[in-house]
């Protein structure tokens, strides 16, 4: 991405306005009663691996994200996936190590990519952040960043690398599902689940997932990450960061 890029995205993700709040423990498959996303398909979702994420017990503890490619050295999330030891969001990595897989729809096969994040840009006021990939992604196309608003009652899709069930199985396919938007706000939207069921909705580790509208023979194009929303499944809306406002 070119530096005056990513000054852009750095500057305007300040504007956007969203509470954070943690997303509470679930009782089913990643993206609640979502479906196996098709090999090939949705290649610009990234699952982000945290490993050695200091804790406030002098511990370390792993976790996971999802997000999306949006340049070629550059991937959308939330800002909560960045997390010091005292539950501080920052604007660097806070793992021993971090890496994106890009473009692997099941994570226990070969392809796409594993690249190191090496540098994280935070909103100071938002739960969004951008993480800085090592090496540029080329072979795979970014999902573009709308620079506009949803409208009520449209569709939308999101995919994610949530949790397996309610222990800690981690999953090993990236899931999708159709959502519709509910309610446009300022800065953040209302997303309720719609396909295959009407509670399909966003589970921990879904944080940072993309919505995006899906047009026939259309570019996909990002309208909101995922940032809280009540334990899932649940009919009714999850609440996402509107990314219009990065354009």
């Amino acid at each position: 991405m070119p530096r005056a890029l990513t000054n852009v995205l750095t500057v305007t993700l300040i504007v956007l306005a969203v509470t954070v709040a943690p997303i509470a423990a679930r009782p089913a498959s990643a993206i609640a009663y979502g479906e196996n996303a098709p090999d090939g398909d949705y290649r610009f979702s990234v699952r982000l691996t945290m490993t050695g994420i200091p804790t406030a017990g002098h511990g370390t503890r792993d976790s996971w994200c999802s997000g999306a490619l949006i340049a070629p050295r550059w991937v959308i999330t939330a800002g909560h996936c960045f997390r010091d030891a005292d539950d501080q969001r920052v604007s660097r990595p806070v793992a021993r190590r971090t890496t994106a897989t890009v473009g692997r729809a099941d994570l226990g096969r070969p392809g796409g990519h594993v690249v190191d994040v090496v540098a994280v840009r935070q909103s100071p006021t938002a739960d969004v952040s951008l993480a800085e990939l090592r090496t540029p992604i080329t072979d795979i196309e970014p999902l573009s960043v709308g620079d506009a608003p949803p409208v009520t009652g449209e569709t939308v899709r999101l995919t994610g690398y949530g949790l397996a069930d309610s222990g800690s199985t981690t999953p090993q396919r990236l899931q999708t599902g159709e959502f519709v938007v509910d309610q446009v706000h300022p800065s953040t939207l209302d997303i309720s689940g719609r396909a295959p069921r009407q509670d399909t909705s966003a589970c921990p580790h879904d944080s940072g997932g993309p919505y995006f509208h899906e047009r026939p023979h259309g570019t996909p194009t990002l309208v909101g990450v995922v940032s809280t929303g009540p334990s899932c499944p649940h009919e009714g809306p999850d609440f996402s960061a509107r990314t219009d406002n990065v354009a």
